[in-house]
């Protein structure tokens, strides 16, 4: 026989898994994902409220520059709608931002609109988003995420 037959043969032996291999790979697998899982899960409304509070900051930032350029905040009724185009109702912006001052509304990560009222209680506007279950009040996920909490 070639040498060169030996290494074909050689190599077609070992050219896989066995199951005991792959089962083993599996294990290890679901080990990790044991551990792991349950720490990212909790993670997730976390992360959704650090979404929430940078929104706001946005949101603030914007209705400064609203502020600056016109001399007042849009009113409640005009919302946070008057960032994204001018408003028609109410008091008119004469300095309003071309292409306004952000690029659409944005919801809170739980996909609910943020409440807008101005003039606030806690200041010249409040922002609030309330939280999982969309209602005001709440404790833990559903708890409210305001502009006046920093």
């Amino acid at each position: 026989m070639s040498s060169r037959k030996i290494e074909t043969d050689r190599l077609r032996n070992r050219a896989g898994f066995t199951l005991i291999e792959i089962m083993v790979v599996i294990v290890i697998l679901g080990l990790l994902a044991a551990l792991v899982v349950p720490k990212l899960i909790g993670r997730t409304e976390e992360a959704k409220k650090t979404q929430t509070r940078v929104q706001i900051k946005s949101l603030q930032q914007a209705l400064e520059l609203f502020k600056l350029d016109n001399g007042f905040y849009p009113s409640t009724d005009q919302g946070l709608d008057a960032l994204v185009r001018m408003p028609e109702g109410g008091r008119i912006p004469k300095n309003y931002r071309k292409g306004g001052y952000i690029d659409r509304t944005p919801k809170d990560p739980w996909g609910n609109p943020y409440v807008y009222v101005s003039p606030g209680q806690r200041g010249d506007y409040d922002i609030s988003s309330y939280g999982a279950d969309g209602v005001q009040g709440g404790e833990g996920e559903d708890a409210d995420i305001n502009s006046w909490d920093s």
